[in-house]
């Protein structure tokens, strides 16, 4: 697996920090949190590991840092596809999906370590991050309370809705394959009508 991407990762401007973020980031890919080492980031990133650990002194800071930044991305292009979508709730949903499956395909790789190694975070850390992949659940969570108030919603679980629709959206990391039967905009729309079928709304 390998995935660069400069709108995920740009460069900071701190000497390493970008190369050592990639290289994480395709570390965990192939190997999974537990199994990539600091040397192998510290290879990846053309570095020394000493060098490494002046910018992260834990493996789990790497893991923190990369989970921050996909979720920073994923917020801003739902925040910015909801905001251009207009006031009705079925036109909001819609476009955050889109959104969503967006980024998942440009970023399968970050997406699928978001998905599967927070396990491996604890304290502080994990806290953060939960607390920022919430903020995402929650822009779900208010565009289907007012769909709900509003009658355009039929659902009788408002309150599970949102949770289900960003897991939907998060899976596809799991098995999305470049050139496979549908196209990135064809898989979005297709997760907008499942979305919108499962809240009983307009499709």
């Amino acid at each position: 697996m390998n995935e660069r991407s400069p709108t995920l990762i740009p460069d900071t401007g701190r000497g390493n920090q970008a190369a050592i973020l990639n290289a994480a980031l395709e570390a965990f890919g192939e190997k999974g949190f537990y199994g990539a080492s600091m040397r192998d980031v510290a290879r990846g990133a053309g570095t020394s590991l000493s060098n490494l650990y002046n910018y992260f002194p834990a493996k789990a800071d790497l893991l923190a840092a990369l989970l921050r930044m996909a979720n920073d991305e994923l917020l801003s292009r739902i925040q910015a596809a909801v905001d251009g979508a207009g006031r009705r709730a079925s036109d909001r949903l819609r476009a955050a999906v889109v959104a969503h499956v967006g980024f998942v395909v440009d970023h399968q790789v970050a997406s699928l370590v978001a998905l599967s190694e927070i396990r491996y975070l604890t304290g502080v850390a994990r806290k953060r991050v939960v607390a920022a992949r919430d903020s995402t659940q929650g822009l779900y969570e208010e565009i289907v309370a007012a769909g709900s108030a509003s009658g355009e919603f039929a659902t009788p679980y408002p309150d599970d809705a949102a949770r289900n629709i960003v897991s939907m959206c998060a899976a596809i990391a799991t098995w999305y394959h470049p050139g496979g039967r549908l196209t990135p905009e064809q898989l979005a729309g297709q997760h907008a009508h499942y979305a919108l079928a499962l809240l009983q709304g307009p499709l």
